[in-house]
């Protein structure tokens, strides 16, 4: 019996030793979690259990070998887009042709066909967005980047925040023209773009013409907006801009205007029939034709315009129009949501990662590089969006270190060697009795 307590002891070392060295040699692996070997008592009973009460047990077994999985430090500013940290509970979800997996570690990168995958190749689970860029929560699919060119967008909307200097005295010269100031008070311009993506300018000057009261001329790329390409060029739309007695731009009644802009009911602006436009030099004349984009109209919006006593011009402008731009970068909020940049300044969510958490986490088995499965023992897997019910949050450009303690681990490794030797001490031992046992004999 002794022979077999001792070699159930030298077992239970191993595993330890096992165990400690496997926690060691992945000290450094992103998203590790340590494990723990935990041993139990053997007893042998006799027949209907009468066994008295001294009975000596019949050694150690290894009753299981458990993870844990506390957070491990996040490196952070690792230069990497898609290098991802979980900050809180839950995990990865993982998808190998099928099969879920589940991971903390987050060394994301992507494939040649722009899906996110991880160093084994398996392909991040999220939500999708739709045509208007709204992420698709509730179905989950292979996260992606596409790395196609943003396609152009036409100007339809325009907000104008700005200010005119109610100070400044009426003008009475000589008629409006874009090229002499004289004829003009203050004046500024907006970047518009058509549907091929083409730069225009939407140029906007106005005239004191009497107290509380101006005349806005609009032109784009110096042009009449509707019919850019007469010779000459046909003078520029006006609009009649009342204020009231606190700075504020009356619209009702509403403004006047010519044919190319029109008043909306809410006291907006609509830039009608606008045609695309661009100057085309043969020798030494210069005409303007159109440039195949399509014609449009352009809603403004000018309502917080302001007659002050301070400096005139633009306090703020917007416009959702974009020309084609090439993906420059990415980055990803605490939520989840992956937004990839572009060259031509704008942005737009391509994805969200999607969060994974179990009832048990212990009952997941694992299933080697760094991930688990789950099982019946760990529950029904919850996953949902970043931030939402118990699930942590997301840190870009970082990853979650190993949570191996490693002086720990070190101790650990003595004290398995200990146990080893002490329990090959035993067999060593009963070796020696039963040798003289057999000599006495």
């Amino acid at each position: 019996m002794s022979f077999n307590i001792g070699l159930s002891g030298l077992y239970a070392a191993n595993k330890s030793l096992d165990v400690t060295g496997n926690n060691i040699a992945n000290v450094a692996t992103v998203g590790f979690k340590s494990s723990r070997a935990e041993f139990a008592d053997q007893y042998a009973q006799s027949i209907r259990g009468t066994s008295g009460g001294t009975n000596v047990g019949s050694g150690v077994y290894t009753a299981a070998v458990t993870q844990n999985f506390t957070q491990g430090s996040l490196t952070t500013g690792t230069g990497r887009d898609l290098d991802l940290a979980i900050n809180g509970n839950g995990f990865f979800m993982m998808s190998n042709n099928g099969e879920k997996l589940y991971t903390r570690a987050g060394n994301f990168h992507t494939d040649s066909a722009g899906n996110i995958i991880d160093t084994n190749g398996n392909n991040l689970q999220g939500y999708g967005v739709d045509a208007n860029g709204n992420v698709m929560t509730g179905v989950l699919t292979n996260l992606k980047v596409d790395t196609s060119n943003m396609a152009p967008k036409t100007t339809a909307n325009i907000t104008i925040k700005s200010n005119l200097n109610s100070s400044e005295p009426i003008n009475t010269g000589a008629a409006f023209d874009p090229a002499d100031t004289t004829t003009y008070t203050s004046t500024y311009s907006t970047p518009i773009y058509d549907s091929q993506g083409n730069a225009h300018t939407l140029s906007q000057y106005f005239r004191k013409t009497d107290t509380n009261s101006w005349t806005m001329y609009t032109l784009i790329d110096g042009r009449n907006m509707s019919d850019p390409t007469t010779e000459p060029a046909v003078a520029a739309d006006q609009t009649q801009l009342k204020f009231d007695e606190s700075g504020n731009l009356i619209t009702t009644p509403a403004p006047v205007s010519t044919a190319g802009v029109t008043v909306n009911a809410d006291g907006t602006f609509t830039i009608q029939d606008w045609q695309p436009a661009q100057s085309k030099t043969v020798g030494s004349t210069t005409t303007w034709v159109e440039n195949g984009a399509a014609q449009v109209d352009m809603k403004l919006n000018m309502l917080a315009t302001t007659q002050t006593n301070a400096a005139a011009g633009a306090i703020s402008k917007s416009q959702d129009g974009n020309y084609t731009g090439q993906i420059s970068a990415m980055n990803v909020d605490s939520s989840g949501n992956l937004f990839a940049t572009y060259t031509n300044g704008e942005s737009r969510v391509i994805g969200q990662v999607a969060l994974t958490t179990f009832a048990n986490v212990q009952g997941l088995a694992p299933a080697g590089g760094t991930m688990w499965r789950e099982t019946y023992a760990s529950g029904i897997p919850v996953t949902g969006a970043p931030e939402s019910g118990t699930l942590g949050n997301i840190t870009g450009s970082a990853l979650e270190e190993s949570n191996v303690d490693l002086t720990g681990q070190l101790v650990e490794l003595i004290k398995a060697q200990s146990n080893y030797q002490a329990n090959a001490k035993t067999i060593s031992t009963e070796s020696t009795i039963m040798q003289t046992t057999i000599q006495m004999t």
